[in-house]
């Protein structure tokens, strides 16, 4: 049985808001004044908001919080790292020991191996330090510390947290090194906002104390957990519990560990964290907990199960019949996801293609919503796309499913007319275009009629085969008369406005006139017409 204190949590003692924190245009982090512009305050407090919008999740947060803090303190005050980068074990993990990120990072502090190995924790098949709070805080605050010692600024330390020293310093360079007041605004850094979000919403939902609290046992030798929790009188798996670190129960004695032993009351029936959100216990036994995976909700081939109003990330988990962090490694999210009722969720890893070739982004979809409508891989849907970690794609663009984007072509900016050279136009011939009006009377003049038409086609053919591009495409040819005969192209994946102009021999202020377009943007299928002299 796995020990649970949270468990018992009631709804008297529950944090919750019946309001969300509010921004403010001022605050202070690490020493420093940051003035928080308006247009950074809205899009920070759309993350506060949904941060505590589910009081179920966010009290579960604020109560790992009052249990870890006090031990991430003390850690931070002997480091003398600024106690404000706290905040940063809820951004990074919600605080969850064993949490795996989607690019396989692990832990508290959410060190992927070979950093932790630089950093001195030991990764092996035995003992994964990322999940020990002691050792992987103090080297969280070593390497912020170290951040530090380039920028002398801790706004841009916590900027290389997320994406490493060497790239914050090409992207801020050195100009605000050593100041003390900050302006934050829209195109301050994605992740120092998420940060400062989880500040806002967090710091001032911590009062009281704990329901469970952690006591730090040094080992001196060689022992196991199963020795430390008869020594404490404690249920083994209570043990275990917060102490996944070690993975197979044994403490080596190849350096000093550190062992949480819990403490408070607990219920050897609960086998899953839970907060109450009724005056009585809620009890969460997977034994009673069976997979609802239904053979027909599959998406590219993919079993998936279907999120319901008031699920979780950790209820999905259970449905599914696969641990929580599996379940976040599937679908490509965070632990602290914010699960969308009616949503598909995977419970199988997700394809590497598509069954489907391309698609046309709507207004208010994101790359993940893509990946999981179309059950393809989120890091392939980004390497078919070029697209990097950041980067967002926009409303009417394309996206390839299940192969690499063709090379993007020099594509001028919108409102830019470049005038291409005309010079080579092809001769189109007039006479093998002329309007035919015929009425057939008789079998010899439908038959007249027939090879005429079948004439005039392979002229056509013979002069689009001079051009030299087997990919026009003629599907659909309107004949005018000598002087304003006209072609319709029909739009293939690889096309651009660019590409169309210089193909046939025209100008891109000329296709979009024709066209009556507003902007650069095509549509697979859409039918462009071209005009020839």
């Amino acid at each position: 049985m796995r020990f649970f204190a949270a468990a018992l949590f009631f709804l008297g003692a529950a944090v919750s808001y019946s309001q969300s924190p509010q921004v403010p245009h001022k605050m202070q982090f690490a020493g420093m004044t940051l003035v928080i512009k308006d247009g950074a305050r809205r899009e920070i407090q759309k993350d506060v908001d949904a941060l505590t919008q589910h009081p179920y999740y966010f009290n579960m947060k604020v109560e790992r919080a009052k249990t870890y803090f006090p031990i991430i303190e003390k850690i931070f005050r002997e480091e003398r790292l600024p106690d404000d980068f706290k905040y940063l074990a809820l951004q990074e993990s919600a605080l969850i020991s064993d949490a795996v990120s989607s690019s396989d990072a692990v832990g508290f502090w959410q060190f992927k191996d070979f950093t932790a190995e630089e950093m001195g924790m030991r990764v092996d098949k035995d003992v994964d330090e990322r999940m020990n709070l002691i050792s992987a805080t103090r080297a969280a605050a070593r390497y912020l510390k170290q951040n530090n010692f380039y920028f002398n600024n801790w706004v841009y330390a916590l900027q290389a947290y997320q994406m490493g020293a060497g790239g914050t310093r090409r992207e801020v360079g050195d100009k605000h090194n050593g100041v003390k007041h900050m302006e934050i605004d829209e195109k301050t850094y994605w992740y120092v906002k998420k940060y400062i979000a989880h500040k806002v919403a967090f710091e001032n939902a911590l009062e009281g104390e704990p329901q469970l609290k952690l006591v730090a046992y040094e080992t001196a030798s060689k022992t196991s957990l199963e020795d430390i929790a008869k020594e404490y009188k404690l249920d083994l798996q209570a043990v275990e519990e917060y102490n996944k670190w070690a993975k197979r129960g044994t403490i080596p004695n190849d350096k000093q560990y550190t062992v949480l032993i819990p403490q408070g009351t607990y219920d050897k029936n609960f086998t899953k964290l839970a907060i109450s959100a009724s005056p009585s216990p809620v009890l969460i036994d997977t034994k009673d907990v069976t997979a609802v995976v239904s053979p027909a909700l599959l998406v590219n081939g993919v079993s998936v199960i279907m999120a319901k109003p008031g699920d979780r990330i950790t209820t999905l988990a259970d449905r599914a019949g696969i641990s929580l962090s599996t379940f976040l490694r599937y679908n490509d999210v965070s632990i602290d996801h914010i699960v969308i009722p009616g949503s598909k969720y995977f419970v199988d890893k997700k394809k590497r293609r598509a069954s489907e070739a391309y698609h046309k982004v709507t207004e208010g979809e994101d790359l993940w919503a893509i990946s999981q409508n179309y059950g393809v891989q989120l890091k392939k849907l980004r390497k078919y796309n070029r697209l990097g970690q950041n980067d967002k794609v926009n409303p009417s663009s394309m996206l390839w499913l299940s192969s690499t984007k063709p090379p993007k072509e020099d594509v001028p900016s919108q409102g830019e007319i470049v005038e291409l050279d005309t010079g080579n136009e092809f001769n189109w011939g007039q006479t093998s275009l002329q309007e035919i009006t015929l009425v057939p009377n008789s079998a010899e003049d439908k038959h007249a009629e027939l090879t005429q038409i079948q004439n005039m086609e392979d002229s056509i053919n013979k002069q689009l085969e001079v051009v030299g591009d087997s990919n026009i495409s003629t599907a659909s040819v309107r004949i005018n008369d000598k002087q304003n005969a006209s072609i319709i192209h029909e739009v293939k994946p690889s096309d651009t406005l660019y590409s169309v102009a210089r193909q046939y021999g025209v100008t891109i202020k000329e296709l979009m006139e024709w066209n009556e377009k507003r902007d650069f943007n095509l549509s697979l299928g859409e039918k462009l017409r071209i005009l020839q002299p």
